[in-house]
């Protein structure tokens, strides 16, 4: 009865990955493909990854979405360590569950409302300073941080509470200065969580659509944007080749992230030991 069991979850759960995975897979093929059609494989060829690089249009945009995901996961983890140090110090219990619930909000708020609500609040921040073309790159990234700090702060409090603060305590009085003890100290213990937030805020970023959609001016168009508007035409293989591209960067992303929290997890374990 229990390899019976075992048997059919195991069958679900290779179907349930089939179904997630397929249409990227699917992708991947035709991204590949050497005739324009999108529904016949015609041979193997890189003419639509050629293709792509050519197009000015979406290379700008791919370099846009580049810098606006580092500048906000730059940003976003340095407020992040800050208001997590900050929260984890605080002595009034519930300054610090309110903060938190503060915390969760962006994450539990639907994206659309998020977007609508930003994009008004810049629209009339610019008509008191008087400025028309007042969405771009500096409301993006505003926007991009405000939804990313969540995940940064959220990766690096529980490294704060499996620290013993004894530790930092002593290395202060045996006559190291406050920030050389936080660097020296603390710090090598919650990098694993720094490393998680800032690779979720990149990949957070970099393939944030709607609340973009709706923060995002002319000037400045990022990548899922883009892809957004060919939608509306008919979607060529060289659609497949940058989808497959934002793809293979945040499976790398992923993997390194769980490497890094499995390195750090097997130290902490040494150091029990």
């Amino acid at each position: 009865m229990k390899k019976k069991t075992s048997f059919i979850s195991k069958f679900y759960l290779i179907l349930i990955f089939i179904f997630l995975y397929a249409p990227i897979a699917i992708m991947m093929m035709f991204s590949f493909n050497s005739t324009a059609s999108t529904y016949t494989f015609g041979g193997f060829s890189l003419h639509w990854y050629q293709e792509m690089f050519s197009d000015a249009a979406a290379v700008k945009s791919l370099q846009n979405t580049v810098v606006l995901a580092v500048c906000t996961a730059v940003i976003a983890t340095v407020l992040g360590i800050l208001a997590s140090v900050g929260l984890f110090n605080s002595r009034n219990k519930l300054y610090k569950r309110s903060m938190m619930t503060v915390t969760n909000i962006p994450m539990m708020n639907p994206e659309i409302v998020t977007g609508i609500a930003m994009m008004l609040l810049f629209v009339f921040a610019g008509t008191l300073v008087k400025k028309s073309d007042v969405l771009g790159f500096w409301t993006l990234l505003i926007a991009h941080v405000t939804f990313a700090l969540p995940y940064v702060i959220l990766n690096i409090m529980p490294k704060l509470r499996q620290f013993d603060m004894n530790i930092y305590e002593a290395a202060v009085d045996l006559g190291c200065k406050p920030y050389k003890a936080f660097f020296k100290v603390v710090m090598p213990e919650i990098v694993s969580g720094i490393i998680t937030g800032c690779v979720m805020s990149f990949t957070l970023s970099l393939d944030d659509f709607i609340i973009s959609y709706f923060t995002n001016g002319p000037s400045f168009q990022t990548l899922p944007i883009y892809i957004f508007s060919m939608t509306k035409k008919r979607v060529k293989p060289d659609m497949y080749a940058l989808s497959t591209l934002m793809f293979v960067v945040i499976l790398v992303l992923l993997v390194m992230m769980n490497f890094a929290q499995n390195r750090a997890e097997r130290k902490d374990k040494g150091d029990v030991k």
